[in-house]
């Protein structure tokens, strides 16, 4: 018994994540400074939080305009110009290799902790980055579409696009790329291209420019912005999807995943919109019509490949024991890898002899409880099971249904169906239970017919109640339980009814999960009619009559890798779902050794390209293996992974099965393939909406750049709230950023000037090492509008110093800002006199005692009612504490002609005078 993942199931679930965060977003935004509220700035050891207000008094501090001195100097276009070239010169960035070979041939390898730091693939679109995409991917899910896409060496016919419009790889990742270099970690840092794509092809069938020509120029107007934005990538190890040798690898893992049986073919029905000429996912479809251009959609069969991620079910759930990712996610995951134990079942059909109908089901134990079956509107006996006095009706029925998806079936309130005039035959009691259609029952989800239960299942039930069919409860509570019948019993209890099931307690069921997709390095037979000379003809040929050996499917030669596309100037697929390739027989018909064949129309899906895309990043230039073991063993698995919340199911759950079968099969040593997930927050436009060019609220970075400069825009994003929050953008607040970095600048070449001629006194020297510590410690947690929050306390004591800055302070500060804001910093590093890049300089060490305050501060009461406020030494006894406070005259004005009754004191906290 074979069960399948439904993606229009994994859709709903990334669906939700993103309604569920769009919605938190708009409870948070009440103004432009409710991102803020939870801000830790506090370097006290305990660490307390910011409120929204005192969070909104620092931005405001560092968006008032600042005396002229402080304007001048720092110029960040000449800077980061600077910085950007020398880091591309001198390589900085490169991936160290962790194994070196001496002159003896022996083997050394690197004692360094290695740190492989990796964003999701980003999609190249045309519109190129806005604010949204450095901090985290912000795009569009176009859907689960398929297309006809032509680009280099790709089969074309159908790509099913599940999430082509991706986000950009965020700052988050880089700094903690650049803070693990100088914690003398090795790392590796890469960046690509998830190229195959819905928007290319269907600019290319609009302006007939070709998807590839497309694919570049994106490619290299994402990769501007990127090098803009001073990303620590290792350009070297970039690759793209499209890439010839990349598809020739991409095709190899289905090969192998062919080979382990764990690909086949299958025929399911699909959202075919002639119009678009394309195939919709069940998101794109809304009452019958395409969400795009409102044009009529039909449910059509069509040859797929199917992969049976099913088997591994038990490893995946099991491989999450020990993963650190978010909870939410392991537990979307888990809910759908559950694999369901059940039974299927046949029923007869009166006056069908030679067909039956098989149902599966979780509830066996519940089968006397039968009172009617349901069948999808496509499922393939309809026809032959309706009656002459329903035909009308069921036709009807099933025309109307035909064009509404699958999510817009299931997630319809009201259940709608129609009785076929046909009859099962009950496999136990033989008695006669209707076959009924209905539109919640989907063809492409386990055998496309129920055996329903009204009594024990709510859908079931439902349907009953509105179609007055029968009820029938074979399951009670246990023990002194009272059975409602005004509702389905769905629980586990015991059997009632159920002739010699009687008593029996309820079976533990499992949901069912189930999966689809489309690899294609695969050709078939083509075959003539008896009697035809294969030599003699051609199936290219208008008119040859011939057929394609669908079942009889051959792989292609792993030598023969990679399959390269025709080339081919009319990219529509036109009204057939086949798609393009069809049309290029040149191409798909081939003959070999005396015999003719058929190439596979279908391409791989986008995200099998991503599904795999970390390991080439280990060693994109091999032409001999998808990647080297000893690269394997030196950097798997990813150690911090970050992307967003909407691939919680799909791109995960596909990305662990096909790394499990490699595990498999040996090519990797490790089971599972990221250690680490972060979901990164949306940040919406200035309306508290997603950017989308439709409502006018997207924030290109060029702009942002062009005025502010690079580091400007990635300190405002880090420091906008928590890196997993929603936030929405605020040009204005920018602002801010820019005045620290302003400051900041002017205290180091304060520093400079001043050479080593002035001494840290005590108190810079504890709010130093405080600040360390904080800085430290959150970008470790990730945690990077706090580290910011506390450069910028630090920062402005150090300007407080009038003139007099420490060199050591203003070394520290440059080495600390230099992940969130790295031109500056190396500007700064430099300017102190240091001719290397501090991109490996070891980072700063803090003192914990000096983290830790003699003194403290407390509010003295006279009554309850604080008067003054004392700083006396923590260790401070009653006494001690007294005696400060008659130095306050607040306090003395107050007690003068009255009698102390009683001393309430609690060390660190409170010193309350009672008098009368």
């Amino acid at each position: 018994m074979r069960l399948l993942l439904a993606t229009m199931m994994l859709a709903r679930v990334a669906t939700a994540f993103r309604t569920t965060t769009m919605n938190s977003a708009r409870k948070s935004v009440s103004g432009q400074r409710a991102a803020f509220g939870t801000l830790q700035t506090s370097m006290n050891t305990r660490q307390p939080f910011l409120t929204s207000r005192q969070m909104s008094d620092t931005i405001e501090a560092e968006t008032k305009e600042a005396p002229a001195e402080q304007q001048q100097g720092y110029q960040f276009a000449k800077v980061e110009s600077k910085w950007q070239q020398y880091w591309e010169e001198h390589n900085t960035f490169a991936t160290p290799d962790r194994r070196t070979t001496n002159e003896d041939g022996t083997v050394v390898r690197s004692d360094k902790e290695k740190k492989y730091v990796l964003d999701m693939f980003p999609y190249p679109s045309g519109a190129g980055l806005h604010v949204g995409h450095p901090e985290g991917y912000t795009g569009e899910q176009i859907g689960h579409s398929f297309c006809s896409f032509v680009v280099l060496v790709m089969p074309s016919g159908h790509i099913w696009n599940l999430y082509s419009l991706l986000r950009l790889p965020p700052a988050a990742s880089d700094v903690m790329s650049r803070y693990w270099r100088m914690t003398n970690h090795d790392v590796l840092h890469p960046i690509g291209w998830d190229s195959f794509g819905l928007p290319a092809e269907q600019f290319a069938i609009n302006t007939g420019t070709h998807p590839e020509v497309t694919t570049k120029k994106n490619i290299a107007n994402f990769k501007r912005q990127l090098k803009m934005l001073g990303f620590s990538y290792d350009w070297d190890k970039e690759v793209a999807t499209t890439d010839v040798e990349y598809v020739k690898w991409t095709q190899w893992i289905f090969l192998q995943l062919y080979k382990k049986g764990l690909a086949e073919q299958s025929e399911v029905s699909v959202n075919w919109c002639p119009a678009l000429g394309t195939v919709l996912a069940n998101e794109e479809v809304i009452n019958g019509l395409s969400e795009r251009g409102d044009h009529p959609v039909e449910r059509l069969p069509l040859r797929q490949w199917v992969l049976k991620i099913t088997e591994y079910a038990d490893r995946l759930e099991a491989g999450l024991d020990g993963l650190d990712w978010p909870s939410g996610t392991m537990t979307a995951q888990e809910q759908w890898i559950g694999r369901s134990e059940g039974t299927e079942i046949d029923f007869k059909i009166e006056g069908l002899d030679d067909e039956k109908l098989t149902v599966f089901t979780t509830r066996a134990d519940t089968l006397y409880g039968v009172t009617y079956v349901t069948l999808a509107p496509e499922h393939p006996l309809v026809s032959a099971i309706t009656s002459e006095e329903q035909k009308s009706e069921v036709d009807e029925y099933v025309t109307s249904t035909s064009s509404r998806s699958d999510l817009d079936r299931t997630s319809a309130k009201e259940k709608t169906g129609v009785f076929t005039g046909g009859y099962a035959i009950h496999p136990l009691t033989n008695e006669k239970v209707p076959i009924w259609i209905g539109d919640y029952v989907l063809g492409s989800y386990g055998t496309g017919a129920v055996m329903a239960v009204p009594a024990h299942d709510e859908r079931d039930f439902e349907f009953a109640q509105k179609f007055e069919l029968d009820v029938k409860w074979v399951v009670e509570p246990k023990g002194d339980g009272e059975l409602n019948k005004e509702e389905a019993f769905t629980e586990q209890g015991v059997n009632v009814n159920s002739g010699e099931f009687d008593g029996m307690k309820t079976n533990k069921a499992k949901k069912a999960i189930t999966y689809w997709g489309e690899p294609i390095p695969i050709y078939f037979p083509v075959e003539f009619p008896d009697g035809v000379d294969a030599s003699s003809v051609d199936p290219k040929a208008d008119g040859c009559e011939h057929t394609i050996r669908y079942d009889q499917a051959i792989p292609v030669d792993e030598a023969d890798l990679p399959l390269e596309l025709p080339e081919m100037d009319d990219f529509s697929p036109g009204d057939d779902p086949a798609g393009c390739l069809a049309r290029a027989k040149e191409w798909r018909y081939f003959q070999k050794d005396g015999s003719w064949f058929a190439r596979e129309t279908n391409t791989m899906p986008q995200w099998a390209g991503s599904c795999w895309y970390y390991f080439r990043f280990l060693d994109n230039k091999n032409s001999e293996q998808a990647f080297s073991p000893e690269l394997d063993e030196d950097w798997m698995p990813v150690d911090l992974y970050v992307g967003g919340a909407e691939h919680a199911v799909l791109h995960l759950l596909y990305a662990r099965f096909w790394h499990q079968v490699l595990y498999d099969l040996g090519y990797t040593k490790h089971p599972e393939p990221f250690q680490k997930l972060v979901h990164q927050g949306m940040i919406l436009g200035t309306d508290g909406e997603k950017m989308s060019k439709s409502r006018g609220n997207v924030v290109n970075p060029d702009d942002v750049v062009d005025v502010h400069g690079a580091d400007a825009l990635r300190l405002y994003e880090m420091f906008m709230g928590p890196l997993e929050a929603v936030k929405p953008w605020q040009t204005s607040q920018v602002a801010g950023v820019v005045r620290f970095m302003n400051k900041l600048y002017n205290v180091v070449q304060a520093a400079v000037d001043n050479g080593d001629s002035v001494e840290m006194d005590d108190e810079t020297t504890r709010i130093l090492h405080k600040t360390m510590k904080k800085v430290t410690e959150d970008i470790e947690s990730m945690s990077f509008n706090t580290a910011i929050s506390a450069m910028m306390v630090l920062t402005n004591h150090l300007q407080g110093l009038k003139g007099n800055v420490p060199r050591e302070a203003a070394e520290k500060l440059a080495l600390m800002v230099s992940p969130f804001a790295p031109h500056i910093g190396e500007e700064c590093w430099s300017l102190l006199g240091h001719g290397e890049s501090l991109a490996y300089h070891p980072w700063v060490e803090f003192d914990e005692a000096l983290c830790i305050d003699n003194t403290v501060k407390m509010g003295v009461q006279v009554n309850g009612k604080k008067k003054g406020e004392i700083e006396i030494p923590k260790d401070a006894d009653q006494d001690g504490a007294m005696a400060e406070a008659m130095k306050q005259q607040s306090v003395t004005n107050f007690l003068e002609g009255k009698e102390t009754k009683k001393i309430i004191y609690v060390p660190g906290r409170i010193l309350n005078i009672v008098a009368k």
